[in-house]
Parts: structure tokens; C-alpha cells; sequence
């Protein structure tokens, strides 16, 4: 008899399709599903509260959820919406942990999420907030590494993550490794440019990639988790734009700022290189969330 080989998992062959989400101007609640291809779909009518500034991660192999942001200029929250491994957004769940916005989430362990670093008013954050693998938000665990926002996160080794870059009132190029159990480590003394809102998703499998923001470089993460020099970016130079992965071992980056909201995209290879420009679909905006599921 031949031998039976189980089918391959979310953890083993990567998510197939992707969600970007939220974001403004105006502030939105509306998402465009990314197809195992790449190829972005139109609006998909708004569900949970509209707002900016939000950061989305994997959780449960398949599934994804979108966190926190601001509902207005001086209005901060910490709800959240999950997304099924259907890329169907649900309603508002209730808020857990510290309002903030413009943080960062990635997921680590193969099947659990974590949302890090914000800001809200005159505060700067460093704390954390674990997902689990059910999409359960735990409370506020105490920061490490230095406060700031503006920055990015993607998951790179499999099973580990890593916040980069932000602003703390300059620009910086630090980053901080996210353990296989969740542990935020202390400042990784930054390589690359320093610069703010940019955007990170996984690639390769087991890599990541962090590109665009108010420096027009992108800088490939190891599976090791070492972020390398500076590389010429391709593509519509913009900031405060989301990525996600797709296709089970590619990425795409997609909306922003560039002089105004807009909804081009940039598709990324499974060896990491940014493509040119894809003609935009979907409402132009900036400050939005992005994550794979299925």
C-alpha cells in the first residue's frame, strides 16, 4: 500500500488568499479580498465600525482579524473584527487592552497573532497584545523595546515575528524579534533606512519583507529573522499602505499615500522581488490593515 500523506497546512504551504481592510479618507470599514493569484476584487460593503489606522494579523492557520485604530481624530479604540477562512469580516467584537493607533500586528507560533507598539494622544506604546489561536485578544502585556509607532510587522521563520522601523520622534530603523511563544525582545540596532509607515507581509514561506514608507527602499527579512540593506524599490513611491501575503509563499502591498489616497498594488514574488505597478482597484485609501486567511 502506498503511504498516505496528510494534506498540507496553513502553517505548511502559507494562507492562499488575502483581505485589505479599513483605512480612510473618508474613515471606511469596507475590505477587497486578494485572490490566490493576486488579483484584487472590488468593495465588499463595510462591516464593524469604520476607522484608520488599524493593523490586522493571521490567526488559527486560516483565519485573520483587524484590531484598534482611531474612529476619529481624537477617538481611539480597541475593538476588533475577525476574519473567517471565507474572508468574511464579522461585526465588532468588544475592545481588549489599551486604545491605540497606528500599530502593528504579524502573526507567530504557526497559528496566534499579536498586535504591538501605537500611539494615542501624547502617548507612546511599546506594550503588546496576544491573539490566540481561537482569535481571543489578551490584556495589555508589558511593553519591550522602544516606544513608537508608525511601524510595521510580518511573520518571517514560520513561526516567529518581527516589528520594524516607525517614528518616536524621528525616524527609526530598530526592530524587535517576536519569539515562537509570543516574547518581544529588546531593540535589534536597525539596518536600512530609518523611516515611518511602512508596510511588511510574509514571503518565501519563511521569510518577510518590509518596503514603501516615507523611504522609498524595501529591506528582505532573513528566516532567521535578520533584516538586510537597503534595496531599491519599484513602485509607486507612497506611505501608510498595508501587505499581506498570498498564494501560500508570495505578498502584495497595496493602497497608501502618494500626494493622496490611492489603490495601485505591488505584487511580490515568491523570492522576493516587488513588481511594478498593478493598475488600482477598489476606493483609494490610506491607513489600513491587511492579512491573509485560508
Amino acid at each position: 500500500m502506498f503511504p498516505i500523506i496528510p494534506a498540507a497546512s496553513a502553517a505548511d504551504s502559507g494562507n492562499q488568499e488575502g483581505i485589505f481592510g479599513f483605512g480612510g479618507t473618508p474613515y471606511t470599514g469596507i475590505t477587497n479580498l486578494v485572490s490566490n493569484a493576486g488579483v484584487v476584487a472590488t468593495d465588499v460593503t463595510a462591516v464593524g465600525t469604520a476607522r484608520v489606522e488599524i493593523a490586522a494579523c493571521e490567526y488559527g492557520g486560516d483565519k485573520g482579524i483587524f484590531g484598534y485604530g482611531a474612529t476619529a481624530p481624537t477617538v481611539g479604540t480597541a475593538v476588533t473584527n475577525l476574519v473567517s477562512n471565507a474572508g468574511v469580516v464579522s461585526t465588532d467584537v468588544t475592545g481588549v487592552g489599551t486604545s491605540r493607533r497606528d500599530l502593528a500586528a504579524c502573526g507567530y507560533g504557526e497559528d496566534k497573532g499579536i498586535f504591538g507598539f501605537g500611539y494615542f494622544y501624547t502617548s507612546r506604546y511599546s506594550l503588546t497584545n496576544l491573539v490566540s489561536n481561537a482569535g481571543v485578544v489578551s490584556t495589555d502585556v508589558t511593553g519591550v523595546g522602544t516606544t513608537r509607532y508608525g511601524l510595521a510587522a510580518c511573520s518571517y521563520g514560520e513561526d516567529k515575528g518581527i516589528f520594524g522601523f516607525g517614528y518616536t520622534l524621528v525616524h527609526v530603523s530598530m526592530t524587535n524579534l517576536v519569539s515562537n511563544v509570543g516574547v518581544v525582545g529588546t531593540d535589534v540596532t536597525g539596518v536600512g533606512s530609518a523611516s515611518q509607515h511602512k508596510a511588511a507581509c510574509g514571503y518565501g514561506e519563511d521569510k518577510g519583507i518590509f518596503s514603501f514608507g516615507t523611504t522609498s527602499v524595501t529591506n528582505l527579512v532573513s528566516n532567521v529573522g535578520v533584516v538586510a540593506t537597503d534595496v531599491t524599490q519599484v513602485g509607486t513611491a507612497r506611505s501608510a499602505l498595508a501587505a499581506t501575503q498570498y498564494g501560500g509563499d508570495k505578498g502584495i502591498f497595496g493602497y497608501g499615500s502618494a500626494g493622496g489616497a490611492v489603490s495601485m498594488t505591488n505584487l511580490v514574488s515568491n523570492a522576493g522581488v516587488v513588481a511594478s505597478d498593478v493598475t488600482g482597484v477598489g476606493t483609494g485609501r490610506r491607513d489600513l490593515g491587511a492579512c491573509s486567511f485560508n
